[in-house]
């Protein structure tokens, strides 16, 4: 079985947008990581289940709950017209946006588990030799919890790769916009005929994911937690 070029552009669609997905969702679910591991104030249950809500909800909520916000009418898409005059709807972005929501709670639990294994006594000892607070965190954390972030990082694209209803909801099957390879192999089983471009597009679709946990998996592994991020 050869790929068509055509499931070839598929293929790279879904790099991309898995790619600017997890990118774009990697410093706020580094930021709400952090929050969640070291900080103290009330209301941190009800962030993080906020946070995790994109898990439990059903995708079609989410990529409602997107369309509302992005919408001309929306709060986020009218100023987007407003300042920019874009749209993200029935566009690959959009697509990424709606990518991200979904891969951010993965990403964020990783992170926070990488954080929370950070000893603190070592950024107790910097701050005793005169290190600020943002120097401890450069020299002494950030790096500590890397492994926890790429294997995160490594969850996110994977989630971003398979993520279908929010994405169908939100921007529709636009193709070459926003067809990606979930969405390509649903149009796929509804054509007459579409069998083998169905095997082609879902092999591909297994051994990307199956990589991606792979070395996620391998990533944890390295920095001794491996069973806490997955």
């Amino acid at each position: 079985m050869t790929f068509e070029t055509s499931e070839w552009a598929i293929v790279l669609l879904s790099l991309k947008i898995g790619g600017v997905a997890m990118l774009a969702a990697l410093p706020v679910a580094y930021a709400l990581a952090w929050v969640l591991a070291r900080g103290r104030f009330s209301g941190k249950v009800l962030l993080d289940g906020v946070i995790h809500l994109p898990l439990v909800l059903p995708p079609v909520v989410t990529g409602w709950l997107l369309l509302l916000a992005f919408a001309p009418a929306g709060p986020i898409g009218a100023w987007l017209e407003a300042w920019f005059g874009v749209s993200v709807l029935f566009r690959w972005t959009g697509a990424a946006i709606a990518a991200a929501v979904m891969a951010l709670p993965l990403m964020v639990r990783a992170i926070r588990l990488s954080i929370e294994g950070v000893d603190r006594r070592l950024e107790s000892v910097a701050r005793t030799l005169g290190a600020g607070r943002a120097r401890v965190f450069w020299t002494v954390t950030a790096p500590l919890s890397l492994p926890g972030v790429l294997a995160g990082m490594v969850l996110g694209f994977a989630r971003a790769l398979g993520e279908f209803g929010a994405t169908i909801t939100f921007v529709s099957n636009v193709p070459g916009e926003t067809a990606t390879l979930p969405i390509a192999i649903y149009s796929a089983l509804q054509v007459p005929g579409g069998e083998s471009g169905v095997v082609r597009l879902a092999g591909m679709s297994v051994a990307l994911s199956l990589i991606a946990l792979v070395l996620s998996e391998w990533l944890a592994r390295r920095n001794g937690r491996g069973g806490h991020v997955l």
